[in-house]
């Protein structure tokens, strides 16, 4: 299983990405895009990296609003593979 970050290590991490949020023990981004085909095609740029790292974030698609949540389910929290992912997503965008 993976290691469970401690609180200090999640706010220092947190502040070094700039498009997240920390809501509770996940991480959440909201992408707003021109519209639906935009929204999907950077859904689909994240199959890759999601697949490569074996770690999927959580989405949700609302028309051209793109909801990433990063959380490791079965760690019950915030891990270093969160932040790796949320930093690859940024890059994508």
């Amino acid at each position: 299983m993976t290691q469970l970050l401690s609180v200090e290590e999640i706010n220092q991490r947190a502040t070094e990405l700039l498009d997240w949020k920390l809501e509770g023990n996940k991480l959440k981004c909201i992408k707003i895009f021109k519209d639906f085909v935009e929204a999907i095609s950077f859904v689909n740029k994240l199959v890759a990296p999601a697949e490569a790292s074996q770690h999927h974030p959580d989405l949700k698609v609302s028309y051209n609003k793109v909801t990433i949540i990063l959380t490791t389910h079965d760690a019950g929290g915030l891990t270093e593979k969160d932040f790796s992912m949320a930093q690859t997503i940024s890059s994508l965008s």
